[in-house]
């Protein structure tokens, strides 16, 4: 009978607790410089949570920003920026908020056609108060909070308090290295930003639980077996599992990166970051850090019936 293609021995042996050391000083470190850069560089906000005028315009050949700078550098309208956008014709434009009503920003947009000629196409023309960008952001920090808390409420009513807060303790690593990595690289955070992170936080936690399960599980099967050598049992039963769906994702992921154009590509690139991320912290950050919480066998509650030392080896 045909029974599928292994890419994985049934019950690989490696040593994950032997570097469980090794992995929270790695984790350490992306948090504490992720953590540096927000607080130094901060986040690149799009227009979404800054408030602005956004206009995706595509010029009749190659774009020349220099000379683009030029003709809106003398408007008076602020600093404007403009960013080569997808290809060598598509320009994304920012200008700031002007001062006035809805009719100041109609004359921003008015001057900025004006100043660039007829031959230029307008693809998208955005308004965003700065009123409406600080309560996105505000409500958008509010999701985020409240979809950590959900989880973790989750967690700990299915298993115990230690994995409730190791499962935590693993989204907060996942969503500050996200931010961090946008905060380095000055990728635009915007509202598309965020549900990319409140994405990564679901398949964390999916990826964390069904390791957390199978620890519990052989709690009650292996009751002498030393933690240390139980959860490395742990982590090698569901390795294939978390390898094959992290690899499958990323496919999805890639694909959009490359091919999906450039309003996908800050989303699909947050969410090949926090797909890697999320799976490594799912191994070598919420399930050593059980281990430091000092969960025994005794923390499950229940009987089971034990094994003997032969009976318990891998």
């Amino acid at each position: 009978m045909f029974r599928g293609i292994r890419f994985f021995p049934e019950t690989p042996r490696l040593p994950f607790m032997a570097w469980r050391w090794a992995y929270l000083v790695i984790s350490g470190i992306l948090i504490i410089g992720s953590l540096l850069s927000l607080a130094v560089r901060g986040l690149n906000f799009g227009i979404d949570f800054q408030g602005g005028i956004l206009l995706e315009v595509r010029m009749p050949g190659t774009a020349d920003l220099g000379s683009m700078r030029q003709a809106l550098g003398g408007l008076d309208l602020g600093d404007v920026s403009l960013q080569e956008f997808g290809s060598a014709d598509t320009v994304l434009i920012r200008v700031p908020k002007q001062d006035g009503s809805e009719e100041a920003q109609q004359r921003a947009v008015s001057a900025v056609k004006e100043a660039l000629g007829p031959a230029v196409q307008y693809r998208r023309v955005e308004f965003v108060g700065p009123q409406v960008g600080a309560e996105l952001l505000r409500e958008a920090l509010y999701a985020v909070a409240a979809a950590l808390f959900a989880i973790m409420v989750y967690i700990w009513f299915r298993f115990e308090w230690q994995f409730g807060v190791c499962g935590l303790v693993s989204l907060l690593h996942d969503v500050i290295a996200t931010a961090g990595i946008f905060s380095v690289l000055d990728y635009e955070f915007n509202l598309t930003i965020v549900a990319a992170i409140m994405t990564i936080a679901g398949y964390s936690i999916n990826d964390t639980v069904v390791v957390f399960d199978r620890v519990r599980e052989n709690m009650r099967k292996y009751k002498t077996m030393p933690m240390p050598a139980l959860i490395d049992l742990s982590v090698n039963q569901t390795l294939s599992r978390t390898i094959l769906t992290g690899t499958t994702t990323l496919f999805t992921l890639l694909s959009l990166y490359f091919l999906g154009g450039e309003v996908l590509r800050g989303f699909s690139f947050a969410m090949i970051w926090g797909i890697v991320v999320g799976t490594y912290s799912s191994v070598c950050v919420a399930v050593p850090l059980l281990l430091l919480l000092k969960v025994r066998h005794s923390t499950l509650g229940g009987e089971s019936t034990a094994q003997t030392a032969e009976q318990q080896q891998p």
